[in-house]
């Protein structure tokens, strides 16, 4: 939508980084990171859209159990829903010390950080709609790149990575993928990396939270 409010007709190159800035989760207030106790918001907007605690107040024990599944990729998500519903009840869940409180009994001790992580960034895409806007700006970008243009993206969640993948293998982001009569791949990006480029072990020590980033490069196909 910013491409096509702005009146750009073409763009000879794309690259969006879809980190969470540090700036973000280091700041206590916003409520993104289960080391500082805080109100529950999230929000990159802070003055637009509902927070994490209006979801976790609003949303059914169905929703929330989709959220921590598919965003988070937790196993006990289910039971960690039906948990908020039921302390939901008698007291909100307002803090993010509120909501480690409510799904710790259902995390695995020995990964405690790793999955308090995953279930904290699947409110957080929730909040800000983050895989609409993905999907909204890889069909635009899509559409807009020029013949020979490139098309850089970073992702950090496999969710994300599936969607770039798939939209750059096909043009469709549930991978769907059409043939023409000779059953050549009808698509309008051609991948530059066939293997996703991650960051190396240098980069890991200086850098400890690229270790999931993952990037994948397409150009313009004019072939079709």
């Amino acid at each position: 939508n910013w491409m096509r409010y702005h009146c750009v007709n073409q763009i000879d190159g794309l690259l969006a980084d879809l980190g969470v800035s540090s700036h973000h989760l280091d700041d206590p207030e916003r409520g993104f990171a289960f080391r500082f106790d805080a109100p529950l918001d999230m929000r990159m907007n802070t003055r637009a859209g509902k927070t994490a605690a209006d979801i976790l107040a609003q949303a059914d024990e169905t929703e929330i159990g989709k959220i921590l599944a598919i965003y988070g990729e937790l196993k006990q998500a289910r039971r960690m829903a039906s948990a908020i519903v039921r302390q939901r009840a008698q007291k909100p869940i307002a803090t993010t010390g509120d909501f480690c409180d409510v799904i710790k009994p259902f995390i695995n001790k020995k990964a405690e950080k790793k999955e308090l992580a995953q279930a904290f960034q699947a409110l957080r895409i929730e909040v800000n709609h983050e895989m609409q806007a993905l999907e909204e700006m890889l069909l635009q970008a899509t559409e807009l790149l020029a013949p020979d243009g490139r098309l850089v993206v970073m992702t950090y969640h496999s969710l994300e990575d599936r969607i770039v993948k798939n939209v750059i293998r096909s043009g469709h982001v549930d991978g769907h993928i059409e043939q023409d009569f000779y059953g050549r791949i009808i698509a309008p990006l051609k991948a530059v990396n066939n293997k996703i480029i991650t960051a190396s072990e240098e980069e890991l020590e200086n850098n400890p939270r690229s270790r999931s980033a993952k990037l994948r490069i397409a150009t313009r196909n004019d072939n079709i």
